[in-house]
């Protein structure tokens, strides 16, 4: 039975279907992610909405046991400054496809929806897609059973102090517990006091990111060897990301001294 709804919603990703149809995978605030079937889609007043990292409020007609469907839309938000960037809307699709990834289909999860937007608009706005990238991956692994400890040691629970993070304790270790594991991370300790602050960071509070390169390349690889160990998914998304290889790496170059020289006016 098809039951009437409007709510925010979020186009994660749309695909062909038959001919000329096709059908879009959203978020929506209400009624969590759902697949819908739009009919002529090339033709159809729906078109300008289905694209993927589009937001609109939807009025739709929910079907919990099969596709639904669109009936209008209004307030939409195609996010032009995320789009007109391969590097920041590649980050984009990365943490809209991670939190698709993170809860099953038909689960209401406004929390989740509210940060997937807000990190949009960050991006939209400027804001380091990478580290806002960061933060995401970090909030959301509650996402997926897990809880790691960044604030205190895991043992004398002592805060502020350089600590190094164990895979098997899951957790954070002072350097008088540093032989508890052979196998530590090693890190820079400012790596994990970062994720400690990426744990807790409210991006209503956020203004401003700023994190040298080499940093935010040492956190890169240490949220890759989490996600590696301890979740486990591979997206496509993130796969395209990493294949950006040496000729992203010149480009990004050559964005980041772009986004220097807009920042110091």
């Amino acid at each position: 039975m098809l039951r009437p709804l409007t709510s925010k919603s979020l186009i994660l990703y749309n695909r062909n279907f038959r001919e000329d149809d096709k059908l879009v995978k959203i978020f929506t605030e209400q009624a969590g992610k759902r697949m819908f079937f739009v009919k002529h889609a090339g033709k159809s007043k729906l078109a300008p909405v289905i694209q993927p990292l589009t937001a609109a409020e939807l009025l739709m007609k929910i079907n919990d046991d099969g596709l639904s469907y669109i009936e209008d839309y209004q307030a939409v938000e195609s996010y032009g400054q995320i789009k007109g960037d391969l590097f920041v809307m590649a980050y984009a699709s990365y943490v809209a496809a991670l939190a698709d990834a993170s809860i099953q289909d038909n689960q209401p999860d406004p929390a989740l929806f509210a940060f997937l937007q807000k990190t949009l608009d960050l991006m939209n706005q400027g804001l380091d897609h990478e580290v806002l990238t960061n933060i995401f991956e970090i909030q959301i692994l509650s996402r997926f059973g897990l809880s790691l400890n960044f604030h205190d040691c895991v043992f004398c629970h002592r805060t502020g102090l350089p600590f190094d993070f164990s895979f098997q304790y899951g957790g954070v270790l002072c350097s008088e517990h540093y032989h508890k594991d052979a196998h530590r991370s090693h890190l820079n300790p400012n790596i994990p006091f970062l994720l400690n602050q990426f744990q807790a960071v409210q991006f209503s509070e956020l203004e401003t990111i700023s994190l040298k390169p080499e940093i935010k390349r040492q956190i890169r690889d240490f949220i890759d060897q989490l996600y590696d160990e301890y979740v486990g998914i591979h997206l496509k998304s993130k796969k395209f990301i990493d294949s950006l290889g040496d000729w992203g790496g010149i480009l990004q170059d050559k964005h980041e001294e772009e986004q220097h020289e807009k920042n110091s006016y």
